[in-house]
């Protein structure tokens, strides 16, 4: 197999003739692989050098798949020429277990599959022996002849594959080749079971001569790797005649590799190539490589020379273009790979099967993708790194270590079987550590999810550790092991007297604080004068193995990783420095750096400005944001005075902030929050300023308010600033208009009474500022108007008060006019809140001097009305003033005006609560009782009487306080604020008394009475009790020392009669009276009695017990016993209940218990009486009986036994085979027979197999006790043979051999298997089972009928005797699908242009099945467009999905210009499953040329307006487009230019009426391309209505005047100043226009100008001056006017043209549309 050249994108392609006797080799003895390599080309997307329908196959598998390689057949038609070429054939590979056939890997997605390529009219067959291949973590392919199924495992991410470029020589040979070039490929995978050890190596097998060429490939330049394994051919090409030798190789025993049932994906190579670039002398015996016959060159590509005797590599560094060089099976023994440093295109390297001890010489090799050094004496990997390897194989070899491994950035594959270092623990973690994220594989097999779960639990430094030689250890000791490991290579180097502790880095999160931990001591028992300091530099790397990379200014203790630092490491070095000695660094390792939790910091906060009251001040926030977008914070400012907490300030929520005299003497406190743009907040953050100053005390805005009538009051009022006012002055001056001056009147008060004395003067009013320091600042005063003398009136009327139910109000007025006398004030209500005259209002009082009115409840929802009349001493009355109230009056809530408790504070007295209601109609007002220990406690509810008004006083409240609590509730639900009563003393108890009492018990020997009474009268204290006796004849005696509650009665009691006294005593010691209670008796006799118990016997096992018992209690009955067996954990267990009990097993250790119940005759019963024995003793050891049962096969057999003698312990059990029953003598001596006797087992138990089948089983027990002691032995035989078992199978499955293959398989047991039936079913989705026709074998090959199935396969057992077993199922397989549907390439069509359309179109392969697929079983296509958020020319980009573009369209936008766009494709079949995504990118979109559409102009009408030219832009960013207005006559195409008119935006004038008003758009984009002009017009312009009828108006006329300014100065061409203007008259009539200076006091009128409307006469506008106009009669003579607006000047302009219309080509009537 061939390498194709990536850098030069050449094709090179050779025809290897195979030998056609091999094509029919035996595969028993040796196994065989076959491949054909071919495989159609891949071309990049866009490109025109491949037809759209060529389809493209992204080749994926599935996992762990086992295929049976059979009989394949393969041919290849070429259509153009016919011509026949041989196909490269895999042979056995010892170089590492791997696969010599072409596999493809382009860096995410690797496939792998043996192809079989089926030629139409010629077919040649090739047998294949089984033999099993590695497999990729990214997925194979297994197919099989006829049904092919694909099953993909798609990794989490992928990323398209970009084109390669070509050049023009290169398309032209793709499209010609592609042209004539037609192939119909079926593709099969086939791996088999292992092979025998006799057949390790495979033979490479010839194919048909007739096979034509392959088709060509092309590999994506940017496909991570790309080349194919070496193929084995013959020694040198020849011709299809020529004679072919049979290839040469060792044999080598079977390997894990081949074993494994995984494929390997090597990285792909071109499948043909010329002779010029291809050498192939493998088995040749070559010694030298500088021979003459090797023809080495530095043109070859592809150089294989495994199978000979070469010792160095002299003479390889002529290869300069190498990529494939086997040189596998030679004498190599190394060092001495320097000369592969020249090498340095070189892909895969194969070394297997030499005698290299080391790979420390092998060069720094930049393209090597594969590497093969198994079965060599490597006893480590150490070498250079390589920074493009991905497979490592090194099986077989005596490595031991992992010291020195090398940096391998893109390892996917490592290999070590077989290796000493296998016995490491965690060698799989090991790896993990030292390759990184890139592993996929570790010996073949996918990488273990517990090693993986180990290795995170390691240090991040643990790889370098490895690498320098640290001895792998568990995780748990890691941490500890690996830092002695760095401190004891370190402290040679470190400064003297100072020992490391610690090394370390915190766990590193996106852009949040990352601290270092360097942490030295010093000897105590040195003393340093000289500071020891640390210098820091961070680094950043992808791995812990990699070449870390200096941070820029990343020399602090802390560092903030940024967002491209994610998922990478950090590390830091350290340099001890003391004095001016500088040591060597030490460092430390990060974990990844970890994506930021997106939640921003505060990082520093500050506040600038100046403390001063009125000074703005600003605080300023450094965040950091920890990954979220940055966004805008909230800012707040609170106010903190001295000695008290912060208080949030109003309004005060930006950044900026303006202190004001209430900040003066406080602290103010910044808070700000960082929020992202995504709204996550993050921690609030403050900053306390000093304590702000106040300004220089001021004061503005001085005035006096108030009427200035007599008896009026005037306020002075003025704007105070400059902290806080102090005693500012305020004086009151009053005009003397005698002296010219202002007397001073009144001091002191910023109100001033207006007296008789001011009528008819003015006041002044000085206000001079002074703060609270007494600080004086400048003065400032105001001056009244002249105070004037006013009648009795009224004014300020207002209501005072609560506008509620029951509330006082008052009004309130000025009157002025005089000292106010007795007014009147009489109140009404209105409906309405606005006031209608008094006839609308409804009196509520009488008038009436008093001010104060109590609004009444019918006022409720009303506004009330005062109405007020002024009247003075002397009675004169004023004009009454209403005044209505802004609200309406409202209920008031329900409440109480009073609560209080009566009644007497004693136990048993009632308490009655009382209140007053306010506020509506009451409703069910809520009533509670609570009880205080205190009178400020809360107190607790008495529930019995809630609702109640009435409490009767419990014993429960005595020396507690009562509150009773109202709740008013009105009755419409409101409820109002509770109330609370609390009694004014604590409840007293009562006297103590009893109000019964009785005794209580049974009137009997030996029983106790007891008091029952009902106490009342407080808390009882000590009652005193007596009891008495009574005789049957009446005689009373007091009973000594019976002085409590309860009575044992006596034998002395029997016959009398009992009764108790009680003199009730209180807890305060008040006695009450004396109570008798009644008599109880006669007492009558007790109960029986139990005197004496005693056991009778001995105390072992085996034993009988009995006893004796004295009884007493009159005469006996029929008493009760009880046996109770004991355990030494005081478990109590009954037994027997007759008169004696039998000792067993069970009471050997225990003790034995005896209950005896005396029983009277009377049937009484007495009281119980019980005895406990010692522990029982065992009995000897000995065997009883011995039984064995029936015996059946795999039937477990249980001998029945019976045991005596204490707790049995384990016995000894002989099992015996014997096939002649023992009986007597014979049986008894069993153990010392040897004839035809077999022991077979020593358990108790005994499982009989087939062996046992026919035979009968004797056993020979000897018992013994638990505590070792034997008894005698004892022998037992079956009394039948062993009969076999009924025929079963087990463990049914279903196992998958290859694609749409699979097995059925069981464990039968039950004797000889005879002929077993087989059968398989079909399970739908409803779970319905279907047995399957025809398939009766092991073995079943799925049909399209089994798609969305389940199979199941049946077993029947059946023996060699014909016993039929049960049929068992195997569980249901998975369910059977087809292939997933493939798309190969996802095409573009259109162009990355702005504005342009792109269409997603995919190429799907041309196979069969495929086909079949997607005409079948294709459901839904998906799209979704994506854009690079990042621009430039890099090699990778990060897509943002774009929202709702999921279709197979997309129209470039103008945001898309510099971006890649990626469209991604997925196919959903019928069964709901999603093929593998594909993908295609654009190259950076480009603008479009520049355009202008819908161009319009807005704005319309009159010639006022402002027109603005609007259109939408496109073709990149719009740079300085270039904007013209014209004029345009209606019906002439002639434009006319506006000067200096070139912005959007124009204001029309009267120039512009009967024009179109045209703007020409020039698009430019920024970078100075222009575009298409666009132009857009309005209607004609008219003139604005306003002055369309004023101008009608003066033309009716005839002749008007219009008063303007004229320059004095005739000069032309000059800009009026406003001094030089004089007034001048306009007069206009139909036949002339004159300018009139208007007559003087020195002089009459004069006409300066005049003139007709005969041509040149005209009238000029000026754009920059809407005032100004100049009336042009001739060269000679003209006037500039200028007028007060530019309405007079616009209809000025329109008249005159109205009267000079005949002479205009328009009629201006026709434009005014005036009649004429």
């Amino acid at each position: 197999m061939e390498v194709s050249s990536e850098q030069s994108g050449e094709f090179i392609s050779e025809n290897p003739q195979i030998p056609a006797e091999l094509g029919h080799a035996d595969s028993s003895s040796e196994g065989m692989k076959k491949y054909a390599g071919i495989g159609k080309s891949r071309v990049a997307v866009g490109s025109k050098s491949y037809p759209a329908s060529a389809p493209v196959r992204k080749r994926v598998g599935p996992r762990n798949v086992v295929s049976t390689l059979g009989a394949k057949k393969l041919g290849l038609t070429n259509s153009s020429s016919g011509s026949t070429t041989s196909v490269s054939i895999a042979r056995a590979n010892s170089s590492g277990g791997l696969l010599e056939k072409p596999l493809i890997s382009d860096g995410r997605a690797k496939t792998s599959m043996n192809s079989s390529v089926r030629k139409k009219g010629s077919i040649s067959s090739v047998a294949e022996s089984a033999r099993s291949f590695p497999e990729l973590k990214r997925g194979s392919m297994s197919l099989s002849p006829t049904k092919p199924s694909v099953r993909a495992c798609i990794s989490g991410t992928r990323k398209s594959v970009p084109a390669s470029p070509m050049g023009p020589s290169l398309r032209k040979s793709i499209a010609s080749d592609m042209s004539r070039l037609k192939v119909s490929i079926k593709s099969s995978v086939n791996a088999t079971s292992p092979v025998s050890s006799s057949s390790s190596r495979e033979v490479a097998s010839s194919l048909d001569s007739s096979c034509s060429s392959s088709t060509r490939r092309t590999i994506p330049k940017n496909s991570s790797s790309s080349t194919w394994s070496p193929s084995i051919s013959s020694s040198l090409r020849a011709g299809p005649s020529s004679k072919i030798s049979t290839l040469s190789g060792r044999r080598k025993g079977p390997t894990p590799e081949t074993r494994d049932s995984h494929s390997i994906v090597l990285p792909h190579v071109e499948v043909k190539a010329s002779d010029d670039v291809r050498l192939d002398l493998r088995g040749h015996r070559v010694r030298n490589l500088n021979a003459s016959g090797l023809k080495l060159s530095s043109n070859l590509e592809f150089v294989y020379l495994r199978d000979n005797l070469l010792s160095t590599l002299g003479g390889v560094e002529i290869l300069t273009r190498v990529k494939v060089l086997d040189l596998s099976f030679n004498e190599f023994k190394g060092p001495g790979f320097e000369p592969l440093e020249n090498c340095i295109v070189l892909q895969q390297l194969y070394l297997a099967g030499n005698q290299i001890t080391s790979m420390a010489s092998l060069p720094h090799l930049p393209n090597l993708e594969f590497l093969s050094v198994a079965q060599n004496k490597l006893k480590t990997l150490a070498m250079a790194s390589q920074p493009r390897l991905q497979v490592l194989a090194a099986s077989k070899n005596r490595i031991s270590t992992l010291k020195g491994f090398p940096y391998l950035p893109v390892l996917e594959h490592l290999r070590l079987e077989e290796n000493p270092i296998l016995k490491m623990p965690h060698l799989e973690a090991a790896s993990i550590l030292l390759v990184g994220s890139t592993l996929k594989k570790f010996n073949d097999r996918d990488l273990s999810r517990e090693e993986l779960a180990i290795a995170k639990r390691y240090p991040a430094h643990t790889a370098l550790c490895v690498r320098d030689g640290w001895e792998f250890s568990r995780p748990e000791h890691a941490a500890e092991s690996t830092s002695r490991f760095l401190v004891e290579q370190w402290k040679d180097h470190l400064p003297p007297n100072f020992h490391l502790k610690e090394a370390s880095i915190d766990q590193p999160l996106e852009e949040d604080s990352c601290c270092c931990h360097f942490t030295f001591i010093q000897d105590s028992a040195m003393s340093i004068d000289q500071p020891l300091t640390l210098k820091y530099q961070w680094f950043l790397g992808e791995r812990a193995l990699s070449n870390f990379v200096p941070i820029p200014d990343a020399t602090n203790k802390i560092y903030w990783p940024k967002h491209e630092d994610i998922k990478k490491f950090l590390k830091v070095e350290c340099i001890p420095i003391l004095g001016e000695t500088q040591y060597p660094p030490i460092y430390a390792i990060s974990s990844p750096v970890l994506p930021g939790s997106g939640i921003p910091k505060v990082v520093g906060l500050e506040v600038q400005g100046e403390l001063v009251e009125g000074s703005l001040i600003r605080g300023c926030a450094e965040v950091a944001w920890c990954g979220g977008t940055p966004g805008k914070g909230v800012a707040s400012w609170l106010r903190r005075k001295w000695n008290s907490s912060p208080v949030v300030i109003a309004g005060a929520e930006g950044e900026e902030y303006l202190p004001t005299i209430d900040d003066v003497g406080s602290s103010l406190v910044f808070m700000y929050t960082p929020v992202t743009e995504e709204g996550i907040k993050g921690d609030p953050h403050y900053k306390y300023t000093d304590f702000v100053k106040a300004a220089p005390p001021s004061v503005s805005n001085v005035q006096i308010i108030g009427d200035f009538v007599e008896g009026s009051t005037i306020k002075g009022v003025g704007h105070y600033f400059g902290g806080r006012e102090g005693p500012s002055r305020f004086e009151w001056l009053r005009e003397n208009k005698d002296a010219g001056d202002f007397l001073l009147v009144s001091a002191g008060t910023s109100e001033y009474t207006l007296t008789k004395e001011d009528i008819g003067q003015r006041l002044a009013f000085v206000y001079i500022p002074i703060n609270f320091e007494g600080q004086e600042g400048n003065s400032s005063s105001a001056v009244s108007a002249v105070v004037k003398q006013a009648p009795p009136k009224v004014t300020n009327v207002k209501i005072v008060g609560d506008l509620r139910e029951n509330s006082k109000v008052t009004v309130t007025g000025i009157v002025t006019g005089g000292n106010e006398g007795s007014s009147r004030v009489q109140w009404f209500k209105s409906c309405s809140s606005a006031f209608d005259g008094e006839s609308s209002l409804e009196a509520l009082s009488t008038s009436k001097i008093a001010k104060v009115f109590r609004i009444p409840l019918g006022a409720v929802g009303c506004h009330i009305v005062a109405k007020f009349t002024p009247m003075t001493p002397d009675g004169v009355f004023g004009e009454p003033a209403y005044v209505i109230s802004d609200r309406a009056v409202e209920t008031l809530p329900p409440s109480l005006n009073f609560l209080s408790i009566t009644g007497d504070y004693i136990e048993g007295g009632m308490l009655t609560a009382s209140y007053g209601y306010v506020g509506g109609h009451e409703g069910k007002s809520i009533y509670n009782w609570y009880l205080h220990e205190v009178e400020t406690d809360f107190g607790s509810l008495i529930p019995e009487v809630s609702g109640l008004l009435q409490y009767r006083a419990s014993k429960d409240a005595i020396g507690k306080f009562i509150s009773f609590q109202c709740t008013p509730v009105r009755d419409d639900g409101i409820v109002g604020t509770p109330r609370i009563c609390t009694g004014k003393e604590r409840v007293r108890p009562g006297s103590p008394r009893l109000l019964s009492l009785q005794i209580v018990g049974v009137a009997v020997e030996g029983t106790s009475l007891s008091v029952e009474k009902n106490y009342w009268g407080g808390e009882e204290g000590d009652s005193v009790y007596r009891w008495f006796r009574t005789s049957s004849d009446g005689a009373q005696s007091e009973i000594r020392d019976a002085t409590t509650a309860s009575y044992m009665l006596s034998f002395d009691d029997i016959g009398f009669f009992i009764s108790v006294s009680c003199e009730p005593i209180r807890s305060d010691w008040a006695r009450g009276p004396i109570v008798l209670s009644e008599q109880v008796g006669p007492i009558s006799p007790g109960r029986p009695m139990c005197c004496s118990l005693k056991f009778i016997g001995s105390m072992i096992e085996g034993q009988r017990l009995s006893f004796n018992a004295v009884y007493s209690g009159g005469e006996q009955g029929d008493c009760i016993y009880g046996w109770f067996r004991v355990t030494n954990c005081g478990v109590k267990e009954k037994i027997s209940n007759l008169e004696f009990l039998d000792l067993t097993l069970a009471d050997v250790g225990a003790c034995i218990e005896l209950v005896y119940t005396p029983i009277g005759k009377d049937g009484s019963k007495g009281n119980l009486k019980s005895i406990v024995s010692d522990v029982i003793s065992p009995a000897e050891p000995k065997g009883m009986d011995l039984w064995i049962p029936d015996c059946c096969e795999d039937r477990e057999v249980a001998p029945k036994k019976t045991y005596l003698g204490g707790q049995e312990g384990i016995g000894e059990y002989i099992w015996y085979r014997t096939k002649n029953k023992l009986e007597g003598s014979a049986l008894l001596n069993i153990p010392n027979s040897f004839e035809d006797i077999v022991i077979c087992g020593t358990e108790p138990t005994y499982k009989p197999s087939l062996q046992d089948v026919g035979a009968y089983l004797a056993l020979c027990w000897v018992p013994i006790r638990a505590d070792g002691k034997r008894g005698e032995p004892l022998t037992s035989i079956s009394s039948s043979p062993v009969s076999p078992a009924p025929p079963i199978v087990s463990n049914v499955h279903v196992k998958l051999l290859s694609t749409g293959i699979y097995s059925g398989e069981g464990e039968y047991f039950g004797g000889h298997e005879g002929e077993s039936l087989f059968s398989w079913y079909r399970e739908n989705k409803e779970g319905a089972v279907e047995l399957i026709d025809t398939a009766d074998s092991k073995t079943y090959k799925v049909s399209d009928h089994d798609y969305n199935c389940h199979l199941l396969f049946g077993y029947m057992p059946i023996r060699s005797d014909s016993v039929v077993g049960e049929l068992r199922l195997s569980d249901p397989t998975d369910i059977i699908l087809p292939e997933l549907p493939i798309v190969e390439v996802l095409a573009l069509t259109g162009k990355a242009v702005e504005g342009d359309i792109l269409t997603a179109v995919e190429v799907i392969p041309k196979s069969e099945t495929q086909q079949q697929v997607w005409s079948k079983y294709i459901k839904d296509i998906k799209y979704q467009w994506f854009r690079s958020s990042e621009i430039g020319d890099r090699c990778s980009y990060e897509y943002d999905p774009l929202p709702a573009q999921c279709s197979c369209s997309y129209k470039v936008h103008l945001e898309d210009i510099g971006c890649r766009l990626k469209c991604e494709c997925i196919v959903t079949d019928v069964f709901e499953r999603s093929a593998e995504a594909v993908f295609v990118e654009t190259t950076p979109v480009l603008p479009g040329i520049p355009r202008i559409d819908k161009l319009e102009i807005e704005g319309r009408g009159f010639h006022t307006n402002l027109y603005a030219v609007r259109g939408i832009y496109s073709g990149g960013k719009e740079g300085k487009s270039r904007i013209q207005w014209l004029r345009s006559m209606v019906g002439s195409p002639d434009l006319i230019s506006i000067p200096e008119e070139t912005g959007r935006m124009y204001e029309a004038n009267v120039d512009d009426v009967g024009y179109r008003l045209v703007a020409i758009y020039t698009p430019v984009r920024e970078d100075g391309v222009e575009g298409q002009p666009i132009s857009a017009s309005t209607e004609s312009i008219t003139v604005e209505p306003d002055i369309l009828r004023e101008v009608k108006q003066k033309l009716d006329l005839g002749s008007v005047k219009f008063e303007v300014l004229c320059d004095k100065d005739r000069t032309s061409k000059k800009i009026p100043a406003v001094g030089s203007l004089e007034r001048r008259i306009l007069e206009i009539n139909r036949k002339r226009v004159k300018v009139v200076k208007p007559a003087s006091k020195t002089s009459f009128p004069s006409t300066e100008i005049r003139g007709s409307y005969t041509p040149p006469f005209h009238v000029e506008l000026f754009r920059n001056d809407q005032h100004r106009l100049r009336i042009v009669v001739d060269s000679e003579n003209e006037a500039d006017l200028m007028v007060q607006s530019r309405h007079l000047r616009d209809v000025i302009v329109v008249v005159i043209r109205g009267f000079a219309q005949r002479f205009n080509s328009t009629s201006l009537n026709s434009l005014l549309k005036i009649e004429t």
